[in-house]
């Protein structure tokens, strides 16, 4: 490749501009699943194990881990994932693990949940979590593979 004089002196004044102008980063996808600061759209993590069934929290009762808000329906379930959180909180930050398990991220819906030795996973919707079934294992193992660069 031949380079002129002028391509040369255009690129020598080119530099120091483009050097200067300021780098914007990518905006990476939270650690955690939140919708205004709040995790898991307001849902009580704790009675998906406690009471097996998804059940809204209190904005009264919360407790802050990896810099959001839970919500809980009673101070016993906050107590006990203030004590343990990574025991209730659900894998991947709270995001679809059947997207994660794709390498992306998705929202999730209270009613799309799975316990898996004693791990709680959230999906997007019933729809998907019935794929997501299809294949536990692997996608867990996929999902852990992918998880956290999926977040960008």
């Amino acid at each position: 490749m031949i380079l002129s004089r002028r391509t040369l002196l255009t690129a020598a004044i080119a530099a120091p501009v483009v050097a200067a102008l300021p780098i914007r980063a990518a905006a990476a996808t939270p650690a955690v699943y939140n919708n205004s600061g709040i995790a898991v759209d307001g849902s009580d993590v704790v009675a998906y194990f406690t009471q097996g069934a998804p059940v809204a929290g209190d904005a009264a009762i919360t407790h802050d881990y990896m810099g959001v808000t839970w919500r809980f329906a009673s101070s016993e379930n906050r107590d006990l994932f203030a004590a343990d959180p990574a025991a209730y909180a659900p894998q991947y930050g709270g995001y679809c693990a059947f997207a994660v398990s794709r390498n992306y991220t998705a929202s999730t819906v209270p009613e799309a949940w799975s316990i898996v030795d004693g791990k709680l996973y959230l999906n997007f919707s019933t729809r998907i979590r019935r794929r997501w079934e299809r294949d536990i294992p692997g996608n867990i193992l996929a999902a852990d593979a992918n998880w956290p660069s999926v977040l960008g």
